[in-house]
């Protein structure tokens, strides 16, 4: 029996993004995948939101994402844009690229961290007792790990096996979507009928001078919301042959099919994020409407999240209650996103008195503060951890200032590439005996401090940061909470 520190089901984004956590931090860690390479039938997720290119950047591989992705802002609130070119971040837009290609760069990452994935096979089953957790493969072998992580999707059995609840709603809408040939030059764009919203699109495309340009013929991804919901057999041909006629008046003669899939806005949350040695992560722990394009992006920040923390019970540099953080801080994130979209499907509604509240609630957000607090909440940007009271930075994202220090001027995120937690000094110099496992900098930053959506704040005389980025602390010119933090987040010296 092959034994390994972590076993990941699923090797889509999130556990792929997890496994890179764990590597970076020397764990030995290993994914179970269903596909036989990181191929993925249909394009599903199609892009990244402004934190979460951020996270990448973090990791120093934001740029093999921005190298192959067309920057834009994608930032939307019920069909709504909100542009959030005046954040305060290197990153004040979204990328436009589909899952498959970004599955293949964190793909590429992860191999380069030497992190072995059983391919063609699944978790079915698992036992756990009070050193470890027995994962039963497909294939008929097992693997015996410390910790197992269900990141194998909404229909997750590490959570159904786990006995974790899904509590949520049910969907009231369905849609097919699709990429097919189709005989005739279809009408590319969207369209509104009584029951929701449709558009056809050109799969190959190129940017000329900034605007987009189709070819002829190709590719065409559909997307048809049905009249009726309720089917949960898999989508034919025929299902979006009949819907296409249902919106168009045709189905333009499609044909060769390269996938088809139905998707819902069935809203569910697992009750809990962890039960003794296993956890979840991504979709296992979280489904709703793909309006917004925030699944993807929540799945990654979950992984980045539970990354470290896992690491730390894993090597014994901190309980295994640090685990509890994580249910505590990524629950509530996944929750508002959960209302979020739900409010986002109820104004996309096709009825007059809802396009006359969603006309109403369009023109708030075109005003400045709404436009500021939802650009940042639909960019993951204002995301804030309780870590109780204090300065408006403890519990928010680090800003990835340029700092001036003796080695030089470097910028934050910089300092985070190796998952490390560092301490950053902006004021005099201390005596104070730091943990190794912390990367102690003495620094100076000149400018402005400020956060998206609340504008400037006070500068630090100090500021703790983990390894995901966030503020675990701040000092103001004396050392009073830093052991405590210290202890907190990263185990006692």
């Amino acid at each position: 029996m092959a034994e390994h520190a972590v076993v990941i089901a699923g090797g889509g984004p999130t556990g792929l993004m997890l496994a890179g956590e764990l590597a970076l931090a020397g764990v030995d860690v290993a994914i179970v995948e269903r596909r036989a390479n990181q191929e993925l039938p249909g394009s599903r997720a199609g892009g990244l939101h402004a934190r979460t290119i951020e996270v990448f950047d973090q990791r120093g591989i934001a740029d093999r994402f921005l190298s192959e992705g067309q920057v834009v802002q994608v930032a939307a609130f019920a069909g709504t844009r909100l542009d959030i070119s005046d954040f305060p971040t290197r990153h004040p837009y979204g990328l436009g690229l589909w899952q498959n290609h970004i599955e293949r760069i964190l793909a590429g990452w992860v191999d380069e961290l030497a992190v072995p994935i059983y391919r063609e096979r699944e978790v079915t089953g698992f036992a756990q007792d009070d050193s470890g957790v027995d994962v039963a493969l497909s294939d008929g072998q097992s693997l015996r790990a410390e910790y197992l992580v269900g990141c194998d999707g909404g229909r997750s059995l590490v959570r159904k096996a786990a006995g974790i609840e899904f509590p949520g709603w049910d969907p009231t809408t369905s849609a097919l979507l699709a990429e097919v040939e189709m005989a005739e030059e279809p009408e590319l764009g969207m369209r509104r009928t009584a029951f929701g919203i449709h558009s056809l699109g050109k799969v190959e495309y190129e940017i000329r001078d900034g605007e987009v340009v189709y070819e002829e013929g190709g590719t065409v991804r559909v997307m048809v919301t049905e009249e009726h919901v309720g089917s949960t057999s898999e989508p034919t041909l025929r299902d979006l042959s009949e819907g296409l006629i249902a919106v168009y008046g045709t189905d333009y003669g499609i044909h060769s099919p390269t996938w088809i899939t139905r998707f819902t806005d069935m809203t569910r949350q697992a009750a809990a994020y962890r039960k003794g040695r296993v956890l979840l992560a991504g979709d296992a722990a979280h489904v709703h409407s793909p309006v917004g394009g925030q699944g993807l992006n929540t799945g990654v920040q979950d992984a980045v999240n539970l990354g470290w923390k896992l690491a730390q019970v894993v090597y014994g540099t901190s309980p295994e209650s640090l685990l509890d953080s994580y249910h505590a801080e990524r629950h509530p994130v996944a929750a508002r996103v959960l209302r979020n979209t739900m409010a986002q499907v109820a104004l996309m509604r096709a009825d007059d008195r809802i396009e006359a509240l969603r006309d109403t609630v369009s023109e708030l957000l075109s005003m400045d503060e709404p436009r500021t607090r939802f650009g940042a909440m639909m960019s993951g940007l204002d995301i804030h951890y309780d870590l109780g009271e204090g300065h408006p930075l403890l519990g928010r994202r680090m800003p990835d200032l340029d700092l001036v220090t003796p080695a030089g001027t470097v910028r934050v995120f910089t300092l985070l590439h190796d998952a490390h937690p560092v301490l950053l000094n902006l004021g005099e110099p201390w005596g104070f005996d730091i943990s190794p496992r912390v990367l102690a900098i003495d620094a100076e930053y000149a400018g402005d401090w400020e956060l998206p959506a609340l504008g400037q704040v006070t500068a630090p005389a100090a500021v703790l940061i983990r390894p995901d980025g966030y503020v675990a602390w701040v000092g103001d010119g004396t050392e009073t909470g830093l052991r405590d933090a210290l202890t907190t987040w990263f185990g006692s010296s």
